[in-house]
This record gives C-alpha cells, structure tokens and sequence, in this order.
C-alpha cells in the first residue's frame, strides 16, 4: 500500500475538484477538509468521498461555485444559507461572524441550511474550540434509521460532535459520533469488502437483527443505546434541519447518489465562550487528569496525532489521480 503525503492529497483532491466544476475557495476547502481526515486515519470522510463530490458536481447535485450568503437575524444568531453547495465553504465564510458573536454574548449559534453532507462533524467543531470556544453541533443526514420497534426509516444516523478547548490554544476534548451503533460508511465499506457486519448494528427489511452489509442497506440501523441513542438522534434532527431552513432526512436521497436532488442538510453549532468562567481551564485539566490516572484511559480526542504520509490503497490513490486528470471522456 502506498504512502501519501498530505500535500499530495490535499493537492491532488483540490485539482480533481477543480476539474470537475469546483470553484476555487470550495476546492480549497473540502480538500482541506479530506487532508484533515485522512491525516486521522478517518476513511471514511476522506479520499471515501472524492469521487461522489466529483459525480454529483457534474451532475449538478451540489453546486461548485455558489457563495453561501451569511445574516445575522439576532446578536446572537449568525445563519448561513449555502445554496446547496458545500457544508466547508459555507462553514468558513460564516465561522469569523460567530466567534465574534459569541465573544459579544456569551453564547452564539451558527446555523449551516442547505448544505451538502460536512462527512466529518467534528472538523468544524474543531475549528471552534481551535478558536478558544467550546462548540457542539449537529447534522442530519438521508434515512436510514427507524424508531426503536419500527421499520420505517425516520431519520439519518444524525452524528453529533463536541470540542473542548484547552484555554492554551490546543483541544482538551473531542467527540464525534454517529446517534448509531456505526456510521452508515462503515456497512457500505463492508459491503464493498465482501465482508459481513457484526450483528447489533443493523437490522434487515422485516426489523431483525442481520449482519449482512447488503441486508443492512436495505433495512436500518440500530441507534446506539436503544432508545436513548433513538432520543440524540430526533434532537439533532429537530435542531439540524427545524432550525436551519433545510429538509427532515426522509427526503433525503443517498449521499453518495451521482445524481438526483441536491442534498439540501443542516448543521446546528452552538458556540460557548469560556472566558466567563475564570478556572475553566483549569477545571478541565484536573478532569483529564483525574481520569488519566487508569492507564489507558483518557479523555475523548486526546492522544490522536496526524500522520504524513499516510497510507492511501493504490486504486483509490489511482482514481484520485485520474479524477484530478478531468472528467472521463473530457
């Protein structure tokens, strides 16, 4: 398997979304966004994503070259319209207008409506608390989850992420999770692979248990926790989609889909300035260090570093290559 640099990656995603109808500032940003992933080891919103970014800019179902169109309705309110093109632009064009509002209020929300899929939650979270703010958000996402007891798919596996700042610039805590047992991209990796799922984490059309990837697929997912993990994920899809302007997950087509309506999905972030409270930083590091007291344990996030290079399958870095040489046939 090769090794890639970030660089490389960065670069090679960037042309690829270039060449495929991307304007500048959102090429720059999504392949930011892929650096970032890979660099964790998270396949799954990384290079995983390419092709269908390329597919679905062709098609017309995420626009390319739209500037998101940021108001602030309230003090404490900044809203992000991203004209169904994609979440990192939209995400950065707003980020500047809500730390500053938090800073002003003590609180701040920064809702993303009509955005492609963000794929990885807690990059965005990160920049906030990167920021010195505490962040949590929230997206949804296409159906692929039924009430506990149920079959209809309601919602997506509508992830959530919390970030924590460290008061010196650095992160304290990090969590990103699906409200599922497993991210959706995890059954279709499978899928791909030939290889089965471990059972608990979907259940086939008729609602039983299954650890076929292609039953899965067919049938739902399982909220983590039952119906705990079931009451995250209809929070999140209230605040992602109720409070930003976009669709419920049901009318929501597949992500990865090259064609059909745009994916028009929300993301809610709510932003929190530490500053009032004088020990914050203290108070989490004693947290950290209390619980670092177990060996091996520790708090979320902590102990990840990036890695350069990583490594990269040769036919997913071939087809990288090849997208960033132009459409097919072009």
């Amino acid at each position: 398997m090769p090794k890639i640099s970030l660089d490389d990656i960065e670069q090679t995603t960037r042309s690829a979304l270039l060449a495929h109808g991307a304007g500048d500032f959102a090429a720059a940003e999504v392949a930011r966004a892929v650096r970032k992933a890979e660099s964790i080891g998270n396949k799954i919103c990384g290079l995983y994503y390419v092709e269908s970014y390329c597919q679905q800019l062709q098609s017309g179902r995420v626009n390319g070259t739209v500037t998101p169109q940021v108001s602030t309705p309230r003090p404490g309110t900044v809203v992000v319209d991203a004209g169904f093109g994609f979440a990192q632009p939209a995400f950065a064009h707003a980020l500047p207008l809500a730390l500053d509002a938090a800073r002003t209020n003590g609180v701040a929300s920064l809702a993303v409506g009509h955005a492609h899929t963000c794929t990885s939650l807690g990059y965005f979270t990160e920049q906030i608390a990167a920021a010195g703010m505490i962040a949590l958000g929230m997206t949804n996402a296409s159906p692929i989850v039924a009430a506990p007891g149920g079959k209809t798919r309601a919602i997506g596996t509508n992830p959530m992420a919390f970030s924590v700042p460290d008061g010196q610039g650095g992160i304290a805590m990090q969590f990103d999770q699906s409200t599922t047992t497993v991210a959706l991209g995890k059954i279709t990796m499978a899928k791909a692979a030939g290889e089965r799922i471990p059972e608990g984490w979907a259940l086939d059309a008729d609602g039983k248990p299954t650890t076929d990837p292609t039953a899965a697929l067919g049938g739902s997912l399982v909220s983590t926790g039952g119906y705990k993990g079931w009451g995250f994920g209809l929070m999140v899809e209230i605040l992602a989609a109720g409070m930003t302007g976009s669709v419920l997950s049901r009318d929501v087509k597949p992500l990865k889909a090259p064609e059909g309506a745009p994916h028009d999905l929300g993301q809610y972030y709510v932003l929190i300035d530490p500053g009032t409270a004088p020990d914050f930083a203290q108070k989490v590091q004693a947290l950290a260090d209390h619980i670092a007291r177990d060996a091996g344990a520790r708090m979320p996030g902590r102990g990840k570093t990036g890695q350069d290079p990583v490594d990269v399958g040769a036919q997913t870095w071939d087809l990288i290559t090849g997208l960033a040489e132009g459409p097919a046939g072009g």
